[in-house]
């Protein structure tokens, strides 16, 4: 265990990967494409970040008090009243018809992602690059297809990949979830490792990130044209944050580049997430959820294995100082910052296809929702 904050943000994030493809579903079937559906996904995004907020906060808490082990336990037990209240608040219609599993493909995706994340992780401990498993992992993933073409009830439908929005979206997606995962753990780590904060102090101080992350969200559904903008500042927060001082203060140091971290996150999440749902069939919508989660998830794992791999050589000694430790955590926040230029990259050249598009046959993002305006 790398830190004990890190392992209560790893507790919050398995439940999402299990909550968010079904309250993505919901929404969906509410909120028709227009304006409302905009701002039902603001105020749905802005519902999670408040989640990770007081997450973040409790998961201090809880560590500083009783140990890194009440924050799964308590975490357990905070689902069991949310499993208890789905078949009540959820009508029979809502809860879907009955998909045969796609064992096949599951099996598939899961050897390819897991080669791909430990053969990028495993980089930094190798005296040469080993390229093996990286690219065994890509082959496992290439053989997906053919593989979900013969499934009745696939993981992958193939016409999600014909689909330019939805594949834009998660592409989008996974990218700005390697940003995501890696400010959430590299910042800790930095606190804790080089300013010596105890966990209660770390999760106090990532309060403001989680504040800024839930406003940005619930404004993100109600404007226009905030996915670009908000990778851009998302960019510049990473930026100034990297500088990390070996004597750096809170306030000095970390709240101006929390709270642009956080608005910037909020303000491409929810455009990137109505754009990998926006044009498609409703009968794909659960899976086209999930995908979009699903992104966000395995951008984070291989982010955070290419970026740790980048920051180890820096502070790679048997016993790592602070100022050693602060270089390459430096390091991993550059790269970063640039995969969040890439991802702005990509989004305009989203907007300006956009944009050429024939007046007369609007797509349904295009015209409704945040995410085709931007």
């Amino acid at each position: 265990m790398t830190t004990k904050v890190s392992a209560s943000a790893e507790s919050a994030g398995s439940g999402t990967s299990v909550r968010s493809p079904a309250s993505t579903v919901t929404w969906l079937a509410h909120w028709p494409p227009g304006p409302g559906r905009g701002k039902a996904l603001g105020v749905w995004g802005a519902a999670s970040a408040a989640g990770g907020a007081a997450g973040v906060l409790l998961g201090g808490v809880l560590t500083g008090a009783l140990g890194w082990w009440a924050v799964f336990a308590v975490s357990a037990l905070l689902a069991l009243p949310a499993i208890a209240a789905t078949p009540l608040l959820l009508s029979r219609g809502e809860r879907g018809r009955t998909a045969r599993l796609d064992i096949p493909g599951a099996l598939v995706v899961t050897a390819g992602l897991t080669r791909l994340v430990l053969g990028l992780g495993a980089r930094g401990r190798l005296p040469v690059p080993d390229f093996a498993a990286p690219a065994a992992g890509l082959f496992l993933l290439l053989m997906l297809m053919p593989v979900e073409r013969r499934t009745r009830d696939p993981l992958l439908p193939p016409a999600l990949l014909r689909d330019r929005s939805a594949v834009t979206g998660n592409v989008l997606m996974l990218l700005l979830g390697a940003v995501w995962v890696a400010t959430f753990f590299f910042l800790p780590l930095y606190q804790q490792k080089v300013l010596g904060y105890p966990p209660l102090d770390a999760g106090l101080t990532q309060v403001p990130l989680a504040a800024a992350l839930m406003a940005a969200s619930w404004g993100a559904g109600r404007l226009r044209g905030t996915l670009l903008p908000g990778l851009l500042v998302l960019a510049a927060g990473l930026l100034r944050l990297a500088r990390l001082p070996v004597d750096g203060t809170f306030l000095a140091d970390l709240l101006g580049p929390s709270v642009l971290i956080g608005a910037g996150l909020g303000l491409a999440f929810v455009p990137l997430t109505a754009l990998g749902v926006a044009d498609v069939e409703p009968r794909h919508a659960g899976i086209a959820g999930g995908l979009i989660n699903t992104s966000r998830q395995v951008g984070g794992a291989l982010g955070l294995a290419a970026l740790t791999t980048l920051a180890s050589p820096a502070a790679g000694r048997a016993v790592p100082g602070p100022a050693a430790l602060a270089h390459g955590y430096r390091r991993a926040l550059v790269a970063a910052a640039l995969v969040a230029l890439l991802a702005a990259a990509g989004a305009g050249v989203h907007l300006l296809r956009v944009r050429r598009r024939p007046a007369a046959t609007p797509s349904a993002h295009t015209a409704d929702s945040p995410a085709g305006r931007g």
